[in-house]
């Protein structure tokens, strides 16, 4: 029978003319499959528009940019809660030693028979207990200047010679007194509120603090702890800066609101005793 030649064994049998033809026959298919790689890659770098190319550029820009903002803001962000930490630290010794004194004193005047005069309150806290029936127009427009418009309002005062003749003719709508330290810190950290741009904004972050409030050295809410309970040289803007406190009616309610609080009713001054009163509304 006849036996089918291989690939292999035919092209070893080519001589001559043959091999040539064969040999250029293959060298055009190679020539042929580089001439449409080339074409290919070609066709490929002309496929993208230069539009595109330039937008993806300015995204890689924008992008790094970014990047870098966000990590120098992470830094700063971490730089000021270490400078708050540190404030909070010095502030509650401060604290400790002033107490510290106000027990060294009272100790020193009880052991040698005299009498330790405290000094007088700087700061009190006013809440309007009343509304607008029967107001006066006078009373009325103290109440606005001491920014109390609604029922259960509370602001922080500074005590001078302007602002006590002012709550003495207010008292029968208000109630005041003078705030201890926590009162203080419990009002700012529950109630406290900021004012943006007219309006009434959560305080949620420092920075919301340090955006306004920076330019006078308080970036943190421990600083406006700081300055409102010792009455510091920036307590206005400080005080400005934090909506009036809402509080709530108290647990037990009033006792007598058309009576003074030394003859058994809620209005007037009542000193330390107004801390009390803030536990029970806030």
């Amino acid at each position: 029978f006849f036996k089918q030649k291989t690939a292999y064994e035919i092209c070893a049998c080519l001589v001559g003319s043959e091999m040539c033809i064969r040999d250029r026959y293959q060298r055009r298919v190679r020539e042929t499959a580089s001439t449409k790689t080339r074409i290919t890659k070609m066709s490929d770098k002309k496929s993208v528009p230069e539009t595109i190319l330039l937008r993806r550029k300015n995204t890689a820009k924008v992008r790094a940019a970014r990047q870098a903002q966000l990590a120098a803001e992470k830094k700063k962000v971490k730089a000021s809660r270490v400078l708050a930490y540190k404030r909070a630290e010095q502030y509650a010794k401060e604290y400790r030693s002033k107490a510290k004194d106000l027990v060294r004193m009272r100790r020193v005047a009880r052991s040698t028979n005299s009498l330790y005069m405290e000094p007088e309150a700087k700061l009190a806290f006013v809440i309007r207990i009343r509304g607008i029936m029967g107001v006066s127009p006078r009373v009325r427009k103290i109440l606005q200047l001491l920014r109390l418009r609604q029922v259960h309002n509370g602001v922080f005062v500074r005590l001078t010679g302007a602002t006590i003749p002012m709550l003495r003719l207010v008292e029968p709508y208000i109630a005041y007194g003078y705030p201890s330290l926590k009162t203080v810190r419990q009002l700012v950290y529950k109630r406290g509120f900021a004012k943006v741009n007219q309006q009434r904004k959560p305080i949620i972050d420092n920075a919301m603090i340090e955006k306004k409030l920076g330019k006078f050295g308080i970036i943190c809410m421990e600083d406006i702890v700081h300055e409102i309970f010792t009455v510091g040289p920036n307590f206005k803007r400080v005080n400005r800066f934090l909506w009036p406190f809402k509080l709530s009616s108290p647990k037990g309610g009033f006792r007598d609101i058309g009576r003074q609080f030394t003859d058994a009713g809620d209005c007037g001054n009542r000193e330390r005793h107004i801390n009390k009163l803030v536990q029970q509304m806030n």
